[in-house]
């Protein structure tokens, strides 16, 4: 088996067991954290004017809610927060940002770009673990920061690939789209990445080795620089992953999913999904369906293999076509009013795929006591304008240490916070 298909590191220090590592600067491969000046963003700016002049007054949520800017944070995309109320915003370019409210009042007093010594690519998939680790997967290549509430102070900090450039996918895979990935720590303290497929639909020259290698899917590794990473795929036929999350109430694995374009303004839907279980047995139906059970035109004619088609898992929720529904969250708060407790927060940013223009909202998926969706609806709205136009794209949700929601938009270059008050 050639390297590319293994990507499995190697043991690299010596005395290191498969617990977290102590000194990352250990590691041959470490990289330099802060050998830069970090470059900062203004937080009074034209563009904070425009946000809070133009956009904030038209978003509509339920009564009681509140919307504000966070930080201003040039294209920002997925979101990792700590309990310190640090926060690290990633972004389909080469910058992530980090934004510091050291006093939690609900804005950052300081935004700057992370990491400044290192060259990411696509740095879209911040996330922490419990014990304050941050990982970011970018294009082709997950780097590990250990202690990141403190990297930023220390001008030593090291960061150590986890997965080192070029072996997340074969390299001959890499292409410009579909390439934000994601990633969460699990219940079962490994790491999860969703890898996009590169393609509309994805040929059938690229199978077996998309299902093999989990593009077009979820993988789960070990998450500690020097064990072997024992990476495993969790889910296939998956088009195109931008957002997963674990119910912590029954530890299920969730995630949306981007459905395919071309078919028509108001076909195929959107996707979320619930795993009943992990493994590459599982099939969420790309290539062949478009989105829940609409067949893609260049599959129509295809027979779906028999042992797919017996473990195919349809959505649990099917959403507006061509919405593009990215980043979610369960909520575990106690700010927002009870009917919110363990819901799920999903971004819709909108596709460039549809003559009506739709999306540009945030949505809330209530679950039955089975665990199961039971209810989907509008929770904020008002980031496109009467005529179609995009004011603002939301990206992710993620939940702030206070109970209150941050909600990213990349076009805008913001990050918002909706508080609660009744």
């Amino acid at each position: 088996m050639t390297r590319t298909l293994c990507l499995t590191l190697l043991f690299m220090g010596a005395g290191i067991a498969f617990g977290r590592p102590v000194d990352p600067a250990s590691f041959p491969n470490a990289l330099l954290v802060n050998s830069r000046t970090a470059p900062v963003i203004a937080q009074e700016s034209t563009e904070r004017d425009f946000v809070e002049t133009r956009i904030l007054p038209r978003i509509q949520m339920p009564p009681g809610f509140q919307i504000e800017v966070f930080a201003m944070a040039p294209y920002a995309r997925h979101l990792a927060v700590s309990p310190s109320g640090r926060v690290w915003v990633g972004t389909v370019r080469t910058d992530v940002w980090e934004a510091v409210d050291a006093d939690q009042d609900g804005q950052a007093e300081q935004v700057t770009r992370f990491a400044p010594g290192i060259r990411l690519d696509v740095p879209n998939g911040p996330c922490l673990s419990p014990e304050g680790d941050l990982y970011l997967a970018e294009r082709n290549r997950v780097l590990w920061f250990p202690e990141a509430d403190q990297v930023s102070q220390n001008p030593q900090a090291r960061a150590v690939p986890l997965v080192e450039q070029g072996a997340l996918i074969p390299p001959q895979e890499e292409s410009g789209g579909h390439t934000a990935r994601v990633c969460v720590v699990g219940p079962d303290d490994r790491l999860y990445i969703s890898l996009g497929q590169p393609y509309n639909v994805a040929p059938p020259s690229k199978f077996p080795l998309y299902d093999q290698v989990g593009i077009g899917g979820i993988i789960r590794l070990n998450r500690f620089p020097g064990a072997p990473l024992n990476r495993e795929v969790v889910a296939i036929g998956i088009r195109n992953s931008v957002g997963h999350a674990f119910n912590p109430q029954d530890g299920s694995l969730w995630f949306t999913d981007n459905q395919v374009d071309g078919m028509g303004d108001e076909t195929p839907p959107g996707e979320l999904n619930r795993a009943p279980r992990l493994g590459p047995d599982v099939w969420y139906g790309h290539p062949h369906y478009g989105g829940g059970e609409v067949r893609t035109r260049d599959y129509q004619n295809r027979p779906i293999p028999p042992e797919k088609a017996r473990n195919y898992v349809s959505p649990q929720v099917e959403m507006q076509a061509h919405a593009a529904d990215l980043g979610m969250m369960f909520y575990t708060g106690t700010q927002f009013p009870q009917k919110y407790a363990n819901a799920i927060f999903s971004a819709q940013h909108g596709s460039w795929n549809a003559s009506t223009p739709r999306g540009a909202q945030v949505m809330v998926t209530f679950l039955d006591d089975a665990g199961q969706a039971a209810q989907t609806e509008v929770f904020a709205a008002g980031w496109m304008t009467e005529s179609g136009a995009y004011l603002g794209r939301p990206v992710d949700v993620q939940q702030y240490p206070d109970g209150s929601l941050l909600v990213s938009d990349d076009r805008a270059g913001v990050v918002y916070r909706i508080s609660y008050q009744p």
